[in-house]
């Protein structure tokens, strides 16, 4: 069972997020204060810390930092900031400190909390389970080809990118939220997979800022959908998108065919 340390200071707050993360199957503890995640991270090991940034005693940005530059903290734990504060210079000060995702407290309901927290950790630990592969000199999957999937609905997230994850390649998920996918733009993607319809934009919308990343510029992109106008398709592809499928029309393994021809490019 994952453990994670939620950090939040409103009581009421509190206990709606931990009752959910409890029922969904993750150990979650909690603290209240800045000093208090400092103390917690010394005496437990945790798989992820969900970190506000307005806090008693510390803010968020002063424990970041702590974590991240005192020896006595583990240096993998993996820190993701929680906050009504989503500014970019906000993401921006997190990410430059070292926190390893942003997550905006206005945009994700309970619920929709826990699922992310979710992908998180399995993020996580794919990185985890490659970089032990790397260290005992055994092959990355797919020589460590890395996969963008931003699709907001479970179900084919679990139907498309596990049959990926399967195959070998290692899939990082989002679920389009703007400010997210325009962070993850940032990393180097040997192909991006994008749905048309998802949360706050579009899959023209993913393809036009992987055209403007500095590092994802040739990156093969794969759009799909329940269902696309011809027209939609055709501003894909001239946008730059390599392939337009509908998604009854496509199964995993046919998916997962597609990628491995392009990445082989």
């Amino acid at each position: 069972m994952p453990k994670i340390l939620l950090v939040e200071d409103d009581p009421m707050i509190s206990e709606v997020y931990m009752t959910k993360f409890r029922s969904s199957g993750i150990d979650a503890d909690l603290a209240e204060t800045g000093k208090a995640v400092l103390q917690k991270a010394k005496e437990n090991a945790y798989d992820l810390v969900l970190l506000d940034i307005v806090l008693p005693e510390m803010n968020g940005m002063e424990v970041l930092e702590e974590l991240r530059t005192k020896p006595e903290y583990d240096k993998n734990l993996k820190i993701v900031m929680f906050s009504n504060l989503s500014e970019k210079a906000d993401r921006d000060r997190a990410l430059q400190l070292g926190a390893n995702g942003f997550v905006p407290k206005t945009e994700f309901a309970p619920s929709q909390l826990v699922s992310e927290v979710s992908r998180f950790l399995r993020q996580f630990d794919e990185q985890k389970k490659n970089a032990q592969r790397a260290e005992g000199g055994a092959p990355m999957p797919k020589d460590g080809k890395r996969l963008l999937f931003v699709e907001d609905e479970p179900v084919f997230c679990d139907m498309f990118g596990g049959q990926l994850e399967k195959e070998g390649y290692q899939v990082t998920y989002f679920d389009g939220g703007m400010n997210d996918v325009r962070a993850a733009m940032e990393q180097v993607y040997d192909i991006i997979i994008t749905d048309m319809a998802i949360r706050e934009m579009n899959g023209l919308d993913v393809i036009r800022l992987a055209k403007e990343s500095s590092v994802n510029k040739a990156t093969p992109i794969i759009l799909f959908s329940a269902s696309v106008d011809d027209e939609h398709f055709i501003e894909a592809q001239q946008l730059g998108a390599n392939r337009c499928f509908l998604k009854t029309r496509l199964t995993p393994s046919e998916l997962t065919r597609e990628v491995n021809h392009l990445v082989q490019k």
